[in-house]
């Protein structure tokens, strides 16, 4: 087999489904909903159809989550209430666009998500300063009162302390997280991922400090959620976890650390052995470290040389697995999300036996046509597995324009506050995002700064409720954007 062919390779997934190749568009952040959550809508068609025209192997939504009551920053995709045709409509339109042409053989994976403890106020679904639901009622940002009073401040105001899950609550997101599968199933989706990054909430001792069975069984709740779907769906509907590995702190050497990744690769061998997971994604980082958010060019600085972020820790994964495999089951295959930027960075990971499956997240918005380019590469005889050139150059994302004054005056009063660094690059994909769904704009505009792309992002004059609220609406958003961002341009992010 030629070198190239190996990222065009078919798999098999253990519940029978046939991924047509390696590449994975990964779950994007894509904030076009409306302002408090809801189905999706013409953009969100729009923008998956410039990816379905191009041969992912699967395709996977943003995150939608499961209870309208917590959200993340607002316009969230939300699995309704009630499940009925009219529904459940918008979905299946969604799950169609996924799907493309009869030619096209692209998986379509809806991913679910609760946001707990990081549903922020004002924008989370909920009255301000009500409390989203926890395992237990530490407050996000509890961890980060060493980096200042205005860090402090800033948290104070974005997240409110939650308040401890009881029995029923936790019985309650179980049935939500089945009705988000049910959903799915009913869509035509060929199956979902679980959302257990960014903050696992009950997996994390950050924050879960409770003292009954889901403390010492940190894994309970995931497995209730996972039986509690395979019960209502059939045997060949995809099942995935995106698994968190900020907690073990897997990029420096010591003791704790090692224990740590212990403690990791031990959780994720108890899900291969309950043998109802068909993948796993391997991603890092929550809010209050968000690894996730950071753009390339800062998360492979010579501080912290790395080229796919999670690769050491998915690597060990691959070989942990191994041993799973029987003649009647699979082992879940192995997404690797994070870095690849270069042809040579899918080869290596896979020559490197880093992962089975390549999850491609931004480069996808810089690249939606990624793997129709790569075909052509490789039917021009190229070879893939030495070309190390960026599929698409990185944006400057530095929040402060460029120029002496005032900025530099200002920002060197004042400390950083990393959560809005990495915010930055967030909004400035979330800003290509929609102009990939609006326009079909294969170009990304490289104009747009940090301080641009964050007044772009929250002031959207194409939002779904403008139609009928324009000056409600222009007056919400700008509160918001004094809020959540007015009070960023006193932080120097980079």
């Amino acid at each position: 087999m030629n070198s190239n062919d190996t990222v065009f390779t078919e798999q098999l997934l253990p519940c029978g489904k046939t991924i047509p190749n390696r590449l994975v568009k990964v779950a994007m952040y894509e904030h076009l909903s409306s302002i408090l959550g809801g189905p999706p809508n013409d953009f969100h068609y729009e923008l998956y159809s410039a990816w379905s025209k191009h041969d992912w192997g699967m395709i996977m939504t943003g995150n939608v989550q499961v209870s309208k009551q917590h959200l993340t920053l607002g316009r969230d995709m939300v699995v309704p209430k009630v499940l009925t045709n009219q529904t459940i409509q918008p979905f299946q339109q969604l799950a169609q666009v996924i799907h493309g042409d009869q030619h096209s053989h692209s998986l379509a994976i809806m991913q679910l998500s609760h946001a707990g403890r990081q549903s922020s106020n004002i924008l989370g679904g909920r009255l301000p300063f009500v409390s989203p639901l926890g395992p237990s009622a530490v407050r996000f940002g509890h961890s980060k009162r060493n980096e200042g009073v205005i860090s402090n401040i800033f948290h104070r105001l974005l997240f409110q302390t939650p308040k401890a899950m009881s029995s029923a609550d936790i019985d309650n997101v179980v049935s939500e997280f089945v009705r988000g599968a049910s959903l799915a199933l009913q869509s035509g989706f060929d199956g979902v991922q679980l959302h257990v990054a960014h903050g696992s909430q009950f997996l994390s001792p950050k924050s879960n400090t409770r003292t009954d069975e889901y403390s010492y069984h940190s894994l309970l709740l995931l497995s209730r959620i996972v039986n509690a779907i395979r019960e209502v769906v059939p045997r060949d509907f995809v099942l995935g976890i995106k698994f968190n590995t900020s907690d073990y702190s897997l990029f420096e050497e010591s003791e704790a650390k090692v224990a740590q990744e212990e403690r990791a690769l031990t959780h994720l061998r108890q899900v291969a052995s309950w043998r109802t997971v068909d993948f796993i994604e391997i991603s890092g980082g929550d809010y209050e470290n968000p690894e996730f958010m950071l753009s390339s060019s800062s998360a492979t600085s010579a501080k912290n040389p790395r080229q796919a972020f999670f690769a050491h820790f998915s690597s060990k994964l691959m070989k942990e697995l191994s041993s799973v495999t029987s003649s009647d089951q699979c082992a879940p295959l192995i997404l690797l999300t994070g870095g690849l930027r270069s042809p040579a960075h899918l080869y290596t990971a896979l020559r490197n036996e880093n992962a089975h499956l390549l999850g491609i997240g931004r480069a996808s918005v810089l690249c939606p046509n990624l793997p129709t380019v790569l075909k052509r590469r490789r039917a021009a005889e190229a070879d893939l597995s030495s070309d190390v050139t960026p599929f698409k150059p990185e944006p400057d994302l530095r929040f402060w324009p460029s120029g002496r004054e005032p900025w530099r005056c200002i920002r060197r009063f004042f400390p950083k506050v990393k959560l809005i660094g990495a915010g930055v690059g967030m909004a400035w994909y979330v800003v290509m995002i929609r102009r990939l769904a609006k326009e079909h704009i294969r170009r990304p505009d490289y104009s747009i700064g940090g301080l641009g792309a964050m007044t772009k992002m929250w002031v959207w004059i194409d939002a779904p409720e403008l139609q009928q609220t324009k000056a409600i609406y222009v007056l919400i958003l700008g509160l918001v954007w004094y809020l959540y961002l007015g009070s960023s341009m006193l932080f120097d992010s980079y």
